[in-house]
Order: C-alpha cells, then sequence, then structure tokens
C-alpha cells in the first residue's frame, strides 16, 4: 500500500484500459487473416471478449486485491494453482518486452531505410527496456499521464488508418475484393471444403483483447472503485472494439492479405494507403516517419500501463510464498520494484541474446524475425495464465456476492457456466493450434522451436511451483509444532 494516496479517476481509468489491451503491433497479423476476419471479431466479441470483461470486472470488485488473478484463483483453486498462473503471468513478460524491443529497431530501420549495425540494435533495444523498468517504479495513479497520451496517440494513429482506407475504398475500391462467400466464413477453403489451420488465428484476436484483469490491480488507487472499476472495463471495451475493427479494415482495402507483413504492416499500410490517395512521396515520407515515432512511443506507454498489474501478482505470489522472498519488496509508493528489476534483466538478457545468436547464426531462419520468436512464445505463456481464470468464474460466481456494492453478473447456473466454458474452449482451441497449425509433421517440424520452448516452461514452472509448496508446507509444519 502507498503512504500517499494519489487520485486515479475514471477517465484515467478508461484511457489505462484502452492503453492496457489496444496493442497496436498485433493490428497487422489480425489483418493478416483476411475478408473472414470480420466474422472471427463478431465470434470473438461474443463468445470472449464480453464475458471476459464481465468477468474480470466481477471478480475485481467481489475479491479485491492489487494481486488480481493471484488472489482470485487462489480464492477458488489454492496456492498450488494460483501460484502456475503467476509463473506463467510473469514468464510471457520479460518475452513480450524482448519481442518489443526487437519490433522498434526494426520499425526504426523501415521509417529510415536503413540497416543498423550490431551495437546501435543493442543500444536502442537495451536502452528501451531500461526505460520501462525505471516508469514500472511509478503506481498506475502516478503515471496516468503516460498511459493517457499513450491511448489518446494509438487511437489517432489508428483512427487514421481507418480513416485513409474508407476515402481509398470509395475512391478507387479495395485490394481485397469479396469474390465469393467462402471469403467471409472463418474455416471455408476456396474449394468448399474446411481450412482448420484458420482457428491459429483465433489466438492472435484473443492476444488483442488480453489485459481486463489489470483494471482489477487498480483498486487501491481510485477513488471509488467498486464503481470505476467495471465503468472503466465497459467504456474501455467499446473504444477497443472499434479501435481494433476501423484500422483492420483500413489495412485489408489498401494492401492485398498476402502482401501485409506481419511485424511491420502498419507502417506499410500507412505508405500503401497514403499512395493510393495522392499523397506525394516527400509527403508519404515525413508522415511515415512522424506516425512510426509516435506508434513507438505507444510502446512505451503499452508497458508502462502493464507494469505495476503484473508487477503486483507476482508480489503478491512473493509475499504467500510462492515466489522468490526479495520479489516482494516495495518502495515507500508500494510499488514491487524488485519484480521490475528482475524483470527488466531477464529482458535485457533475452534481448541481447537474440540479436547477438542472429548475428552469428544468420543461416538460422527463427533467429533472423526474434518478434516472433519471442512474442510467441510470450503468446503461448500468457493463455495459458488465463485458463484458470474462467474456471475460477464458474467456482466463485456460484458462492455469491461477496461484497453488497460491487459489480455483480447477475445470471443463473446454466448462463454462469456458458460464459466460462466458451472462453475456456477458445482458450484451449487457439494454444492447440499455435502450437500445431496445421496437423501435419510438417506444421508440427517447422513449430518445432516454439513446441520445444514452451515444454521448457511448463517444466521450469512445475519445478519452481512443487519447490515453493514443499517450502511452504514445512513452514506450516514448523508452525504447528511450535
Amino acid at each position: 500500500m502507498p503512504k500517499k494516496k494519489y487520485k486515479f479517476r475514471l477517465f484515467s481509468a478508461v484511457l489505462a484500459t484502452v492503453c492496457i489491451i489496444l496493442v497496436g503491433d498485433a493490428v497487422a497479423p489480425t489483418a493478416a487473416i483476411g475478408n473472414s476476419m470480420y466474422v472471427w471479431w463478431a465470434i470473438m466479441l461474443i463468445g470472449f471478449f464480453v464475458p471476459y470483461a464481465l468477468i474480470s470486472a466481477e471478480l475485481g470488485t467481489q475479491y479485491p486485491s492489487e494481486g488480481g488473478m493471484y488472489t482470485w484463483i487462489k480464492k477458488a483453486f489454492g496456492k498450488k494453482w494460483a501460484s502456475r498462473v503467476a509463473w506463467f503471468y510473469w514468464v510471457n513478460y520479460p518475452l513480450w518486452i524482448a519481442s518489443l524491443a526487437d519490433l522498434i529497431t526494426t520499425m526504426l530501420m523501415q521509417m529510415f531505410g536503413i540497416d543498423m549495425e550490431i551495437w546501435m540494435v543493442l543500444a536502442i533495444q537495451v536502452g528501451y527496456i531500461i526505460l520501462i523498468t525505471i516508469l514500472g517504479m511509478l503506481r498506475i495513479s502516478q503515471s496516468d499521464w503516460v498511459s493517457n497520451i499513450g491511448a489518446v496517440i494509438k487511437m489517432l494513429l489508428l483512427l487514421g488508418i481507418g480513416v485513409l482506407g474508407f476515402y481509398v475504398l470509395f475512391t478507387k475500391g479495395t485490394a481485397n475484393p469479396v469474390e465469393s462467400w467462402h471469403d467471409l466464413v472463418p474455416l471455408a477453403s476456396a474449394d468448399g471444403g474446411i481450412d482448420w489451420a484458420g482457428l491459429s488465428f483465433v489466438s492472435l484476436i484473443i492476444f488483442n483483447m488480453l489485459g481486463f484483469e489489470v483494471v482489477g490491480t487498480f483498486y487501491d488507487d481510485m477513488d471509488k472503485p467498486k464503481k470505476q472499476i467495471p465503468q472503466a472495463i465497459i467504456l474501455g471495451g467499446i473504444l477497443i472494439a472499434v479501435f481494433y475493427i476501423l484500422p483492420s479494415f483500413g489495412m485489408g482495402v489498401g494492401t492485398a492479405f498476402e502482401d501485409i507483413e506481419t511485424n511491420t504492416g502498419f507502417l506499410d499500410s500507412y505508405n500503401v494507403l497514403m499512395a493510393n490517395a495522392g499523397f506525394t512521396e516527400a509527403a508519404i515520407q515525413s508522415i511515415t516517419i512522424v506516425a512510426g515515432g509516435l506508434f513507438i512511443l505507444t510502446l512505451i506507454s503499452n508497458i508502462s500501463s502493464w507494469n505495476f498489474g503484473v508487477y503486483s501478482v507476482i508480489a503478491f505470489a512473493a509475499e504467500d510464498g510462492m515466489f522468490p522472498k526479495s520479489w516482494k519488496k516495495r518502495n515507500k509508493d508500494g510499488v514491487p520494484y524488485m519484480v521490475g528489476v528482475w524483470t527488466g534483466i531477464i529482458s535485457i538478457i533475452l534481448a541481447v541474446a537474440g540479436i547477438v545468436l542472429a548475428y552469428i547464426f544468420p543461416e538460422w531462419e527463427d533467429l533472423q524475425n526474434m518478434f516472433w520468436a519471442f512474442f510467441d512464445l510470450s503468446l503461448v505463456c500468457l493463455l495459458l495464465s488465463y485458463i484458470p481464470m474462467f474456471a475460477a468464474f464458474i467456482k466463485l460466481h456460484k458462492k455469491g456476492q461477496q461484497v453488497k456494492n460491487g459489480y455483480w453478473v447477475k445470471v443463473g447456473p446454466v448462463m454462469r457456466w456458458l460464459m466460462g466454458i466458451v472462453p475456456l474452449f477458445l482458450l484451449g482451441i487457439s494454444l492447440l493450434f499455435t502450437w500445431v497449425p496445421e496437423f501435419n509433421m510438417e506444421a508440427i517440424e517447422g513449430n518445432m522451436t516454439l513446441i520445444v520452448s514452451s515444454v521448457v516452461c511448463i517444466v521450469i514452472g512445475e519445478i519452481m511451483v512443487a519447490n515453493m509448496v514443499r517450502k511452504d508446507r514445512r513452514k506450516k509444519v514448523a508452525r504447528k509444532s511450535r
């Protein structure tokens, strides 16, 4: 708990929600799905986004705690499962930070048309990680200006792609016309069969929707958290849905789906749309540099908004004996800074190792795009951390309302189960097809690096959890004997 109570208004809470969940770097991979993305978005909004938002609002106010998901899972299934969730929730984070560090240098080279020397790449990526680690030493209520600015910039940049898309559509048409109903139907192949590989898109869309539970960790920073948390989640959710679909549409209008680069598609789409709209080459170059610079600022604000939520979950686990003892240390404002320090160190190690290995082994294809190498593993770990949350909702909602004035989803047993099971099913599908995009040996062999690294993360997590559980039991036995 901080010594001083910082005021965190609803306006800032809504923008923080937008900043956390609206991830600009994930729009291009989603747009690359094709015309069926619109139906996919509709399915995922109804089947995952809405129940996830409502569940986060309920658990965040019925079981208020900066521990967030750790607290909720512990209430439902005990320390062991809560610590598993905390492990996956944390381990995804330095991987994600490392992937964004790589994205920044890739974008800078694209913006200025240059190739960087290895020392420049190292300096920029390490500098980015150090900066967001320092910002992580502040409470969300102290750094709300970062999330506020980041959210506004994100919405303006994504709005720009959407507006340009509409202009090009009405003046020159679309680069991806709908030629048959198969183009709009998820999983439908051109020959009328089923394209199961389309299920690999589910994980991309789900990733674009994650982060509502972080808002629950802001409980102690809000004046009226029982009202502000659900309001921030619902209002932020509406803005997020609009500003994901709009730029995806714009990218689809301007660039052929097969030509969308999943890690640089944001700037590519701006370039193509501006060219189609009649912008001069000089104007395109200038706007691309400005848009790219602003986009990089959003990558800073995005992580700084997530920092406090992730750190708080892990600090609570440390206080519970399920993470290293030193990780529970907090500064005078109540921020678990030691978690941030170690997260920064691991992120730097990952980024530096990726850069060095890519230069030493240029023939190893997986190392030539470190964004996806880190991002895919980060995605797997993040998805694994959410599975128990929906199961916890089913169990905890059955117990009834715990806080009289807290948000409560008024549903019966059938709807309660549907709200928990449908998102669980979608998470399971997304995990399976992230590991195995297609059911053949070629696809499995092509994804072997991800499969093996996922198994390694799971095994390390189980070893850590088992060790911490043994220590916890010994402490309990010692207390009883005393």
